[in-house]
């Protein structure tokens, strides 16, 4: 039978086992740091970070110069309704109204009402503190919800054009205030950008 000298095969195998080990576990782990999330910068033509906060930025400014917010005695009351999404890409809308409402509340010159996809948590936590479980003292009561004075709805649409020399990509983020008494729109504005990457 043949043996193998335990300095031969045997640990040449395990120095293999750990060079291999060290050189795979390092280029395995990938390196993480923080950056500016203001930064502007454009990695390719589809919607990103720069983009959103770009529009959101540009649609509070149009809403705070608004006669609507600006004459009005108290902060107007408005609730808001997810913006549609008609581009050919994923994009979280719920973003786009998040950032927009963040500011404008950190303005101080409007209030928001719950959002329109949040009322069914809001009229079944209603329902569940009235069903006779609870203390009537320290429930909430029913028909003390404020209702809103505006609807902010919108949509957001892209234009795609391409060609052998470049990729060009075109974004309209519209956004209006329905006075939800007279269904009047009271207020209506667009931001657009232009995104193009050269080949």
């Amino acid at each position: 039978m043949q043996t193998y000298d335990r300095f031969g095969l045997s640990s040449k195998l395990v120095l293999v086992g750990l060079v291999s080990t060290f050189l795979f576990g390092c280029a395995s782990e990938p390196k993480v740091s923080y950056v500016d999330s203001n930064r502007v910068e454009a990695r390719s033509t589809n919607y990103g970070i720069s983009d959103l906060q770009m529009l959101a930025e540009g649609m509070t400014r149009s809403m705070l110069q608004t006669r609507i917010i600006v004459n009005a005695p108290t902060p107007p009351l408005i609730t808001v309704a997810p913006v549609k999404n008609k581009t050919d890409q994923y994009i979280d809308t719920a973003l786009i109204t998040s950032k927009i409402e963040t500011q404008l509340l950190k303005s101080g010159q409007v209030q928001f009402a719950a959002r329109t996809d949040s009322m069914a948590n809001i009229t079944g936590e209603l329902a569940r503190q009235n069903s006779g479980m609870y203390n009537k003292e320290t429930s909430t009561k029913i028909g003390n919800l404020e209702g809103a004075k505006y609807l902010l709805e919108g949509d957001i649409a892209s234009i795609p054009q391409s060609n052998k020399k470049m990729k060009e990509v075109y974004y309209n983020l519209t956004l209006r205030l329905l006075n939800t008494n007279t269904g009047v729109y009271e207020w209506q504005d667009e931001k657009e950008i232009t995104k193009q990457e050269k080949r």
